[in-house]
């Protein structure tokens, strides 16, 4: 079987190391598929999602690999004995070992699939912020892992909505299993984060838009796991001792706010002002001193400083801005990586229906995202650390405390 891939950052890497790489992860996840029949389905499966096909559905993945009908690719996803939640495993384990880095950032966040019908499971009408509009879709919530090495996708949940939770048959018609009720994005978040903390992964930070970020349970579990985050939050958003987020920021002098990229976008660095207080202390000591700080964040934008988003973070005592300015701009990698699966392998491509094919498909595509990942690691390609450039440029309760500002609690 030929393998062609068209990648555009790994035109340096030479076509016996892509054979050699792709080869050593497919025998590393062939002893999860029991028969010799299914493992060569599964190569085919994925050297089609790696390969130049037009819409990476069963019916051209099967002509792309040369067989007569997409029987047996939609056995492999539909009928076959075989556990996704396995290959997961492996591909975290492969991430680690290719893109892991003491210094690893989890990020949260969940994609809309666009679906026709009321058939697939856990489609309804609900806001994707993929679409950026109300959809007939499938929502999944997503782990990314990354690193100055690269970024890949390690987890994946599908969402299913109370209309579907309530509704046992139909459940039942798409093989949804018995033992999943309706749990939350948040909920589900959770469960990713805590399954990606016992895997191999080293991972320093964990980072998510406001969505998961507003959710005071998955702080608290990440400050009890020890985990340092940098989490989007609404404007809304009541901190301990100083009230809304928003009102404590608008209270920042000018000169509180500082100049820095939080990484490179498409057009350049993404600069922006940010502002940053240590909040008042509340626990985590050693001896007499703090183990973590608590900090309020903000980033204003330069074209138009009335749009202002806001962060919690939770840092090792010592943790300097710019550093949780780094994390906070990693959270664009998860994005990056949508894209880059969807484009590349397929994410979205699928025609499967039921609960388990979703899942199949989906974690197919995740490990075919990581092997291209994996390569462009190979290939020398980095994503560098956020450049700081700062610049100057603040009232009342926020005083400043040796480099850094501190936030008061009122009077």
């Amino acid at each position: 079987m030929r393998l062609a891939v068209v990648f555009v950052v790994q035109d340096d890497v030479r076509p016996d190391v892509w054979s050699a790489e792709l080869e050593e992860l497919l025998v590393r996840i062939g002893h999860r598929f029991g028969r010799v029949d299914l493992r060569r389905r599964m190569r085919a499966y994925v050297h089609g999602l790696l390969g130049p096909v037009g819409r990476k559905n069963s019916w051209q993945l099967a002509e792309h690999a040369g067989h007569r009908t997409p029987a047996g690719l939609q056995h492999l996803l539909s009928r076959a004995c075989w556990n996704p939640d396995e290959i997961r495993d492996d591909l975290q384990e492969y991430v680690a070992e290719r893109l892991g880095d003491t210094a690893g950032v989890l990020i949260i966040d969940d994609t809309g699939f666009i679906k026709k019908g009321t058939v697939s499971a856990g489609v309804q009408r609900q806001y994707s912020g993929t679409a950026g509009r109300t959809e007939n879709c499938q929502i999944g919530v997503f782990a990314a892992y990354a690193s100055s090495r690269g970024r890949a996708l390690v987890d994946r949940e599908l969402y299913l909505p109370k209309s579907w939770t309530s509704d046992p048959d139909r459940c039942a018609e798409a093989k949804i299993p018995g033992e999943r009720t309706f749990a939350t994005k948040g909920d589900l978040a959770k469960a990713v984060i805590m399954r990606a903390l016992a895997s191999p992964l080293p991972i320093a930070w964990v980072t998510a838009d406001s969505a998961y970020g507003q959710e005071w349970r998955l702080r608290r579990m990440l400050e009890e796991a020890d985990v340092s985050y940098v989490l989007a939050v609404p404007k809304s958003q009541h901190v301990h001792a100083i009230g809304r987020i928003d009102f404590a920021i608008s209270q920042a002098p000018e000169d509180a706010w500082e100049r820095y990229s939080c990484g490179a976008g498409a057009k350049g660095p993404r600069v922006y002002d940010w502002a940053a207080a240590r909040l008042p202390a509340i626990d985590d000591f050693d001896g007499d001193a703090p183990t973590h700080d608590r900090w309020v964040l903000a980033r204003r934008s330069l074209a138009r400083p009335d749009e202002i988003a806001y962060y919690l973070a939770y840092a090792p005592a010592g943790t300097g801005v710019a550093e949780l300015v780094r994390i906070a701009g990693t959270r664009w990698a998860i994005e990056e990586a949508f894209q880059a699966a969807k484009n590349e392998c397929g994410l979205d491509q699928y025609e499967v229906r039921r609960y388990p094919g979703w899942y199949r498909h989906i974690t197919l595509a995740m490990l075919a995202h990581a092997f291209l990942a994996a390569m462009a690691a190979a290939a020398g390609a980095e994503r560098g650390a956020a450049e700081s450039v700062p610049t100057l440029s603040p009232r009342s309760r926020w005083r400043k405390s040796g480099d850094s500002w501190q936030l008061a609690a009122p009077h």
